[in-house]
């Protein structure tokens, strides 16, 4: 088989897939690769410095979450509840907010390591902020 063939047929592949999977889509030969977990919002979006002192439980909605996803504090991973797909919960305690400000929540999905090469795996959130008064 001539090497022209060859690099040919390969990017004949390599266009075949983008055009099935579009800018930004999810490649679906990419098999149990995870996906970037997105945010969308919190629940609530502020508490008390009070509040906080007593534990304080947020809910976190978006999409793509997965068993192994957990939210990030202003990028520390604390223990996280997965709820379903679309949503997390997690206690903030005065460890998280020790004094009244904002605070950058986001989500991380850790990256499989199952082998599927060349797909993107797992990731970081965009981080919305939630406020202690």
């Amino acid at each position: 088989m001539p090497l022209n063939w060859i690099v040919k047929s390969r990017s004949l592949i390599s266009l075949a897939v983008f055009l099935l999977t579009g800018c930004g889509a999810l490649n679906p030969f990419c098999g149990s690769a995870r996906p970037k977990p997105i945010l969308t919002a919190l629940a609530p979006t502020t508490a008390t410095f009070v509040q906080i002192q007593a534990g304080f439980l947020v809910t976190v909605t978006g999409s793509r979450f997965v068993s192994s996803s957990v939210i990030l504090w202003n990028g520390v991973a604390l223990p996280t509840t997965v709820m379903s797909n679309t949503q997390l919960q997690v206690t903030i305690t005065p460890s998280q907010a020790s004094a009244p400000g904002n605070s950058q929540v986001a989500v991380h999905t850790p990256a499989n390591t199952a082998g599927d090469l060349g797909c993107d795996s797992g990731g970081n959130s965009q981080a919305l902020a939630f406020t202690v008064t």
